[in-house]
């Protein structure tokens, strides 16, 4: 019979919600592809804040906490996770934290991070010698810690087999390369086909290729270069099938629509919608070197809507049909 393995996952003041939620979902929903087959679940998942109770996330949204983290013998943790969230410097110098998960590192089977929650693993040592990535945005914090192998363009840094990776000390980048991750550690734990299902469940891609590093500038754009427009520009990308017209864009930056125009052409050197559709193309090229889509889903994700919407698009920006790209530079995905 299979182990039953519990996963924590902490919570903090201001903690990225879907740093939490995303992973343990995933968790979850392995359990339910489990019980489908007639099986028993796996995990039983927990949540463990500064006390138990609420904690609010940056989302402005409480979480609920079933027991402080001080309480929490680590020997019965299979798995401990550590998200990111907003004033990561004041965790980072938490004493007692710190200390605790230096305690909890031999015992538990696996320690990992997503997005900014890497720099709380780091500021313990425990990343010390070992191969690490975090959000974009944060991976010049993250060189800082000197013994650090800093690798800004992965996704992951987990590897069952150790090889490209570590099967105990992990991170993963930015927000949704925690359910990524999660991904990978189910597949580790279940086989290919339950991960493979909860990835389908969940209208997800159970292996994206590549890392950070693979989207464009478009995709990861410097902050620095479109300070007035850094927020939009990092919501776009994780918002593609949404309505992105130029009202929506306007709502979203809480400015008016002249206002959103007027930044584009000056920071980006192009209009609202001709970035909107780049990025988009930009998503589709790499989503469709995934086996698991077709290219009518990759058109639904990308916010393409209809394949034949995607077709005209891909083909005026790369002059190539999207089933001849995933033909030539990827496995062939079908309609």
């Amino acid at each position: 019979m299979d182990p039953i393995r519990h996963i924590a996952c902490l919570a903090f003041p201001e903690v990225m919600s879907l740093d939490v939620t995303g992973p343990l979902q995933v968790f979850a929903s392995a359990n339910v592809e489990r019980q489908r087959q007639g099986l028993p679940p796996s995990y039983v998942l927990h949540l463990l804040g500064p006390e138990a109770g609420p904690v609010k996330t940056s989302a402005g949204f409480g979480l609920v906490a079933e027991q402080a983290w001080r309480e929490v013998d680590p020997a019965s943790l299979d798995t401990l996770l550590i998200p990111g969230g907003m004033h990561m410097q004041s965790l980072c110098e938490d004493t007692e934290l710190l200390d605790w998960l230096r305690q909890a590192e031999p015992h538990v089977r696996r320690l990992g991070s997503i997005c900014s929650g890497a720099l709380v693993l780091a500021a313990t040592g425990l990343l010390d010698g070992r191969r690490a990535t975090t959000h974009w945005s944060d991976v010049k914090a993250l060189s800082r810690h000197a013994e650090v192998d800093v690798q800004g363009d992965r996704l992951h840094t987990y590897d069952p087999e150790g090889l490209d990776g570590d099967t105990h000390v992990f991170t993963s980048a930015g927000v949704t390369a925690g359910i990524d991750l999660a991904l990978a550690l189910v597949e580790a734990d279940l086989g290919r086909p339950i991960a493979l299902a909860v990835a389908r469940h969940l209208v997800l891609f159970l292996r994206r290729p590549g890392g950070q590093a693979q989207f464009s500038a478009l995709l990861t754009p410097d902050p620095r270069r479109t300070p007035r427009l850094a927020a939009l520009l990092e919501w776009i990308p994780a918002n593609l099938g949404a309505d992105l017209s130029l009202e929506a864009l306007a709502a979203q930056a809480k400015m008016a629509p002249r206002s959103v125009s007027r930044l584009f052409a000056q920071e980006l050197g192009m209009g609202p919608g001709k970035y909107v559709e780049r990025v988009r193309v930009e998503a589709a090229r790499t989503l469709l070197q995934d086996a698991q889509a077709s290219i009518a889903t990759v058109a639904h994700l990308t916010g393409f809507g209809h394949p034949e919407n995607l077709r005209r698009t891909f083909h005026k920006h790369l002059s190539v049909s999207p089933q001849e790209y995933a033909e030539r530079f990827g496995r062939p995905t079908s309609d």
